[in-house]
């Protein structure tokens, strides 16, 4: 009988506006917010995020952003990384081209939630995913959404399938 191996997937999770999120948004937003969520997600050694310029990899805590402001035990996969590689060059090919990369619709948290489910089954926090609508639901929210939705985000890493 083959033995597995299972491999230890994590969630990284960076405050993009440094805490100021948390100490501006009840002022802006009429409510509290407390970041502004960029994820990855580490597993076989590498950090794995989407961004306007496509699937992108790195060590872990190896992008700009440095190390996360928190850390997420997603559990654990028996996928290998040559299947894994292969989901994501499926995924470079077809929905997380970088032209398909949108900061409020198609971001980093949804590449990592749905990374998340095909390797564990787990998505990631709500918090993060429901973060968008939550901002957008409010007046100034509406009022800053077609700059929002002009903002690409991409911290640094290598593209992971040579796709953009």
């Amino acid at each position: 009988m083959a033995q597995t191996t299972s491999y230890p997937v994590l969630l990284y999770i960076y405050d993009l506006s440094r805490g100021m999120a948390r100490q501006m948004s009840p002022a802006m937003l009429g409510k509290q917010i407390d970041g502004i969520w960029h994820t990855g997600i580490v597993v076989y050694g590498n950090e794995f995020f989407f961004g306007s310029g496509g699937i992108m990899s790195c060590p872990p805590s190896g992008t700009v952003l440095g190390d996360p402001d928190s850390m997420v035990d997603l559990g654990s996969t028996e996928v290998t990384e040559e299947i894994f590689m292969e989901h994501l060059t499926s995924l470079a090919d077809s929905t997380f081209r970088g032209d398909k990369y949108n900061l409020l619709e198609h971001n980093c948290n949804t590449f990592s939630s749905e990374v998340a489910q095909f390797l564990t089954g787990n998505k990631i926090p709500s918090y993060i995913t429901d973060l968008p609508n939550e901002v957008l639901s409010s007046p100034f929210g509406a009022f800053l959404r077609p700059l929002l939705a002009s903002v690409s985000v991409n911290p640094g890493g290598n593209n992971v399938t040579g796709q953009q």
